[in-house]
């Protein structure tokens, strides 16, 4: 069993928060070398400047994708990223901006298919929570902005994307072990995740004609920038601790999900969930 690292207090005044500042850094290294799974493969990534979604951009940049990198705001996470997956021999495009806005989620697919050539895999990754004991204190403005981003955008995405999506390749949407299980202060953020899970399941029903798989990965406690980005300082201390392993998942530990969901290798996958979190047994 791996060594859970140390996880000190620590609270960030943002969301999403920034990689950078959180102490300890996340792991988000590759553990194998690339076998080109994915060479000549374009994969788009929203919120991949950071967490989850670094990772999937790496790992997938190691098996010979390009990857079009989708961030609202975190320029030097960003830009950390990008030189990590040309580190891996591979190109990556940064395109800031909400997606929420279904203007710029347009615009993202198209750059992305403009510098690259095409799109292969989608990965709606990127999301905001907001911690909160109180159904009746969160505020409308937060409701609307936790949906925008974890619903509106993935709708608006997959929008853009199909015109360019063909047989044979990929729609890997995150959603949550929340989503399943419920969160008492994580409401709002919980909803939106069961939102993407019926998503995925309908949308990969009505793409089975063309060939489009769709499925969905829903992580437990990861140690990420949302972490220090939504939760008060003493329940970040020992983050990941009540889990069945007893710590916190590393990023790294969740893009293998996502990679083989990517690939050929989950062929007779599709309306499916994957659960990287630590060993608690939930429905599927």
């Amino acid at each position: 069993m791996p060594h859970a690292p140390d996880i000190p207090a620590q609270h960030q005044d943002a969301m999403p928060a920034d990689e950078h500042r959180m102490d300890p850094a996340p792991d988000y290294e590759p553990r194998f070398p690339g076998v080109g799974k994915l060479q000549g493969k374009v994969a788009l990534i929203t919120g991949g400047d950071s967490g989850i979604g670094r990772a999937v951009s790496v790992l997938f940049a190691r098996e010979g994708a390009r990857i079009g990198i989708v961030y609202l705001r975190e320029d030097r996470d960003a830009e950390t990223t990008r030189q990590l997956v040309e580190r891996e021999g591979s190109e990556a495009l940064l395109i800031k901006g909400d997606i929420g806005e279904k203007g710029f989620a347009t615009k993202a697919v198209a750059s992305t298919v403009e510098a690259f050539g095409g799109l292969d895999i989608l990965v709606n990754n990127a999301a905001q929570q907001y911690f909160s004991n109180d159904l009746t204190e969160i505020d409308e403005q937060q409701i609307r902005r936790t949906f925008d981003s974890n619903v509106m955008g993935y709708f608006f995405m997959t929008q853009a994307a199909l015109e360019h999506l063909s047989e044979g390749d990929a729609i890997i949407n995150t959603a949550s072990v929340n989503a399943f299980k419920g969160n008492p202060v994580l409401v709002d953020y919980s909803s939106t995740r069961g939102a993407i899970t019926a998503f995925s399941r309908s949308m990969a029903l009505q793409l089975l004609d063309r060939g489009i798989r769709v499925n969905c990965v829903a992580p437990g406690p990861i140690w990420t920038p949302f972490i220090p980005g939504s939760m008060p300082p003493d329940k970040v201390e020992g983050f990941g601790a009540n889990a069945p392993m007893g710590r916190a998942g590393q990023p790294w530990e969740v893009a293998t999900s996502y990679l083989f969901l990517a690939t050929q290798e989950s062929n007779y996958f599709t309306g499916q969930t994957l659960h990287p979190n630590g060993g608690k047994i939930v429905g599927s």
